[in-house]
């Protein structure tokens, strides 16, 4: 009776499933801790979302939120670093800031790269790939 009833189980269990392959590789959540060793980013031409960004920089700096900002012999200027995760259709899934002790002009800086998404040139990749950029806003005395 009981080899009965556990041949029963045994022929009425579920298979055991084995997971899906996902369809495509993923790329990292978060760039790596060494940036130098990503691709730099090429952006064509001068992006016309890049034109007047300064302005925002500028007022965090004067209301003595940012305190990274440079004295150079042409007025001031500010850089922010970013390591940014771009899809093989030139697609971003994500922009990651450098800290610099500024949050606003860090998140700020990433929507600048968001909004020249349309500028932005890929080299043919096969997977989600990290790059790094830089960002300088500059404003005369």
């Amino acid at each position: 009776m009981i080899a009965a009833l556990l041949l029963l189980l045994q022929t009425a269990a579920a298979p055991v499933l084995a997971p899906a392959a996902p369809a495509t590789p993923m790329a990292s959540a978060m760039p790596p801790q060494d940036w130098s060793t990503l691709p730099i980013l090429r952006i064509r031409g001068q992006a016309t979302t890049l034109a007047n960004t300064s302005a925002y920089v500028h007022g965090e700096v004067v209301a003595g939120r940012c305190a990274r900002v440079v004295r150079t012999s042409q007025g001031w200027a500010l850089t922010v670093d970013l390591a940014v995760l771009v899809a093989p259709d030139g697609r971003v899934r994500r922009v990651t800031p450098r800290a610099i002790d500024c949050p606003t002009v860090e998140q700020y800086a990433a929507g600048v790269i968001l909004g020249a998404r349309d500028s932005i040139d890929v080299a043919g990749e096969d997977a989600d790939t990290w790059y790094r950029t830089s960002l300088t806003f500059t404003w005369g005395v």
